[in-house]
C-alpha cells in the first residue's frame, strides 16, 4: 500500500469550514497536494477573506441563522460540483456540521465520526466521555446555580478555572468586560470562583469548573492525530509546549516535536476507546501533585498546533482528506526532524508576559528561535498575510515594552 503524494484527475475538490490562518493553512495543505480547495466562514474579518488562498467565501451565521447556513453550504456544493469533502477547523462548524449531518451527507463527504465530533466540540460532553472512557481529568464539575459553585468551592483545591461549554458563549460580551473573548477565567480562592461566576451567568449561568493541573507550561503535551471510519490510526504527532498565550492556560505559542509514550498511549487509547474518527487535537498535563497525565481539553478539527505537523512530516489534512475519499493511507508518524514551531503574532507578547512573570531568560528567548523554524502566521507566498504578522508582531512587542516602561516609572 502507498499513499499517494498528490491528487489523480477527476478527484473531489474540498471545502474547509473556517477561514481563521488554521482554516487557511488547510486550504494551503490541499491545493500544494493538487486539490482544488476553497473555505469559509461568517467572519468577514479572518484571514481567509485577504490570503493568497482564498479569499473565502462569506456564509450565514450558523448559530443564529441555521437555515440560511444549510442553503448556503447546499449552494456552494452545487457550485464546486460532485461532493466536496468537507473537512472544520473551528469548533462552531464541527458543531453545524454534526446538527445538519443527515442533510448535508448527500451532498459533501463527511467523516463518519461527525455526530462524536460534535460531542467533542461541547465540553460538558467532552468531559463525559472522558470520564466514562478512562481519560484521566482534574475534578471537573458542571454547575449552574450559585450553591452549586459554592460546593465546588469547599471541595476543590484553588486556584481553579471556569469556562464555557461553548468558546463563543463568552463573545456576547462587549471589549473590556473581564470574560470578554475569554477560554477561561481563574479564581484564587472560593469567593472570586463565585463572582467570576455572576459575572459569566449573565451570558449562560451553565458553566464548567476545574481544578487547575499543577505543573510548568513545558509540562503540556500536544497530540495530533488522524484516525480512519475503523478507529484506527493513521497518521500521530506529539509536540512540547515551550510558551503559550496567555500564560499557564492559553495554546502554544512555541512548542518543538517530543517523544512520550505514555502521553500517546493515553490519548491514542480514549479515542480508540470512544470509536472516533478523523482529525483530533489533544492537548494534555502532567499533574506535579500526583504525576498523572491528565486532560485539558480535546479539540476535533484541524487546529493552530495543528500545523507544527507537516513539519514533522505528519501532514494531517492531506491524510484525511485521503482516508475520506477511499484512497490508500499508511500509517505514519514523526519523522524524528527537530525545529521550533512558532505563533508569532502571540509570541510578541507571551515573550514579556513570561519575562513579567521571571520565567524565562532572554537567553532562553533567543534559543527559542534558533533555527530551524517553522511558523503557523508567516508564509512567504502568502504576503499580504505575512506583513501584516510581522506589523502585529512589532507593534505588540514594541508596545508591551513602552506599557512596561511607563508602568514601572508610575509605580516609583
Amino acid at each position: 500500500m502507498t499513499t499517494p503524494d498528490r491528487a489523480g484527475p477527476g478527484w473531489p475538490s474540498a471545502v474547509i469550514a473556517g477561514a481563521y490562518q488554521t482554516g487557511v493553512l488547510g486550504v494551503r495543505s490541499l491545493t500544494r497536494r493538487g486539490v482544488r480547495a476553497v473555505c469559509f466562514d461568517c467572519h468577514p474579518d479572518y484571514p481567509g477573506f485577504r490570503s493568497v488562498y482564498g479569499p473565502a467565501r462569506l456564509c450565514p451565521n450558523p448559530d443564529t441563522d441555521p437555515d440560511g447556513w444549510v442553503q448556503f453550504m447546499l449552494s456552494l456544493a452545487a457550485e464546486l460540483g460532485g461532493r466536496p469533502v468537507l473537512i472544520a477547523s473551528a469548533d462552531q462548524f464541527v458543531s453545524a456540521i454534526a446538527r445538519h449531518a443527515e442533510t448535508l451527507a448527500p451532498h459533501f463527504v463527511l467523516t463518519p465520526g461527525a455526530g462524536l465530533q460534535g460531542l467533542l466540540a461541547d465540553k460538558q460532553s467532552q468531559y463525559d466521555l472522558a470520564a466514562r472512557h478512562g481519560m484521566p481529568l482534574p475534578r471537573t464539575q458542571l454547575v449552574r446555580t450559585a450553591e452549586e459553585v459554592e460546593a465546588f468551592g469547599r471541595i476543590a483545591m484553588f486556584p481553579c478555572l471556569m469556562k464555557p461549554g461553548h468558546f463563543r458563549e463568552w463573545q456576547v460580551f462587549p471589549d473590556g468586560h473581564p470574560l470578554s473573548y475569554a477560554k477561561v477565567s481563574i479564581a484564587a480562592t472560593p469567593e472570586e470562583l463565585l463572582e467570576r461566576w455572576q459575572l459569566a451567568r449573565v451570558a449562560n449561568p451553565e458553566v464548567i469548573l476545574q481544578e487547575i493541573i499543577e505543573g510548568p507550561d513545558t509540562a503540556k503535551r500536544v497530540y495530533l492525530s488522524v484516525y480512519d471510519a475503523g478507529s484506527r490510526r493513521i497518521a500521530h504527532a506529539m509536540f512540547r509546549e515551550l510558551r503559550c498565550d496567555p500564560v499557564g492556560f492559553g495554546p502554544a505559542s512555541v512548542s518543538e516535536p517530543v517523544e512520550d509514550a505514555e502521553a500517546d498511549a493515553i490519548c491514542d487509547g480514549w479515542l480508540r476507546a470512544i470509536g472516533y474518527s478523523g482529525i483530533c487535537e489533544i492537548e494534555v498535563k502532567r499533574d506535579t501533585r500526583d504525576g498523572q497525565v491528565k486532560l485539558i481539553e480535546a479539540n476535533p478539527r484541524l487546529s493552530g498546533g495543528g500545523d507544527a505537523a507537516p513539519y514533522a512530516g505528519v501532514d494531517i489534512c492531506w491524510l484525511h482528506y485521503l482516508d475520506l475519499i477511499g484512497q490508500p493511507v499508511e500509517p505514519v508518524g514523526p519523522t524524528g526532524r527537530h525545529f521550533k514551531h512558532i505563533v508569532l503574532r502571540s509570541d510578541a507578547r507571551t515573550v514579556l508576559a513570561y519575562r513579567r512573570a521571571g520565567l524565562i531568560r532572554w537567553r532562553d528567548v533567543f534559543e527559542s528561535y534558533r533555527p530551524p523554524l517553522a511558523f503557523f502566521d508567516l508564509d512567504r507566498k502568502d504576503l499580504r498575510y505575512s506583513a501584516e504578522t510581522l506589523y502585529l508582531t512589532v507593534r505588540s512587542f514594541v508596545g508591551g515594552i513602552v506599557r512596561g516602561l511607563l508602568h514601572r516609572g508610575g509605580a516609583s
